[in-house]
């Protein structure tokens, strides 16, 4: 009698062998077109007739490190400037669960409706421990990313100003020159971003919801001054009164504040991103505030005031950057901060002496 074999139930059967979808010709092909990066003027002639893909390529040669990627940033931005400008800009806050991203989409989808370009520059936190950012503006707009007129762009804030991207600046001039002339400015809502946001938009809105108890007491002096308008999202369903009472208490506390420079009268109101209730309201605010700043000459005094401050913040940040790559100063920092932690020096008498070193 024969014995017989015993099989593993882990033993694999061969199916049928799938047929080549592509030639290897056509693969590799695929695999060069891939690997080739376009070249600077490729970029730049691409990026002004409207290409999502160059405009990304662009982006990111803005936001790296990389000495070589930075000449070449430098140069698309240059050949784009005189093709900007011709956005309104849109900067949006609010503090972590308020629906920055969900008001976005409807918004922007409103926008995109009444036939505007709109690019979404959605600035995630980046960890402080691992420095890592989730960039997750993509999947929480699914609709909006989807549309042909909008452009979507998250990227890490990292230790930049207030939590901003290093780079926002730029690409705004980047989406301008592609042809997007609504650029909304999503913040992180923490730390100084709305200040860095605030000094790059023509309109600054602080986007709320009510029974946070921060109606009136948790509100940051410093944020409400900014702000050129306050939304209360989330107006729907049980929420509505209480919306509408937030909405009331906001407008009182707008008018104790200053008159504003561009003599606009900030406003409050109330909206709702999943019923849309409210939306066409907000855009038609923000398209009073720049009939009148415009016809005031204030929309073009701020532009040329922010340009300004953005070159004396890019020279701050380039002069700190070079200080402490600076190989001297490496090695004597190092120096300096036992000397500072033992006591045997005041910390502001070692930064004298690390300044005087650098400044030789």
């Amino acid at each position: 009698m024969s014995k017989s074999i015993k099989k593993s139930a882990l033993s694999e059967i061969l199916g049928v062998e799938q047929p080549k979808t592509l030639s290897s010709v056509v693969a590799s092909q695929i695999q060069q077109f891939r690997r080739k990066q376009p070249s600077v003027e490729e970029l730049i002639a691409k990026i002004l007739n409207g290409d999502k893909t160059a405009l990304s390529r662009a982006i990111t040669l803005v936001e790296s490190t990389n000495t070589e990627h930075l000449e070449k940033a430098n140069t698309i931005i240059q050949a784009c400037l005189p093709h900007a400008n011709k956005s309104i800009r849109i900067g949006i806050t609010g503090v972590p669960g308020v629906g920055k991203s969900t008001f976005i989409e409807t918004f922007g989808t409103h926008l995109t409706d009444l036939g505007k370009k709109v690019a979404v520059l959605a600035v995630d936190p980046s960890s402080t421990i691992s420095h890592g950012s989730i960039l997750g503006d993509k999947t929480r707009m699914e609709e909006l990313v989807k549309d042909q007129n909008a452009f979507i762009r998250p990227s890490a804030s990292g230790e930049t100003l207030g939590g901003v991207a290093r780079k926002t600046r730029e690409t705004i001039i980047l989406c301008e020159a592609a042809g997007f002339d609504t650029i909304i400015i999503e913040t992180v809502g923490v730390g100084q971003s709305e200040t860095a946001v605030h000094s790059m938009v023509d309109f600054f809105l602080l986007l709320k919801i009510s029974g946070a108890g921060d109606e009136l007491q948790g509100i940051k002096r410093g944020i409400m001054e900014m702000a050129d308008a306050i939304v209360i999202n989330k107006a729907d369903g049980d929420n509505i009164n209480k919306a509408k009472l937030a909405k009331t208490e906001f407008k009182r506390a707008l008018h104790l504040f200053p008159a504003k420079k561009s003599g606009w009268t900030p406003t409050a109101a109330t909206c709702s991103s999943y019923t849309k209730e409210g939306i066409p309201e907000v855009w038609n605010t923000i398209s009073a505030y720049l009939e009148l700043v415009k016809d005031n000459q204030y929309f073009e005094s701020k532009r040329k005031d922010q340009n300004q401050f953005w070159m004396i913040e890019t020279i701050n940040e380039q002069l700190k950057s070079n200080f402490y790559s600076h190989p001297e100063i490496i090695k004597l920092m190092e120096i300096n901060k036992k000397a500072v932690q033992n006591d045997e020096i005041s910390p502001f008498a070692a930064a004298i002496i690390l300044l005087e070193k650098y400044f030789k």
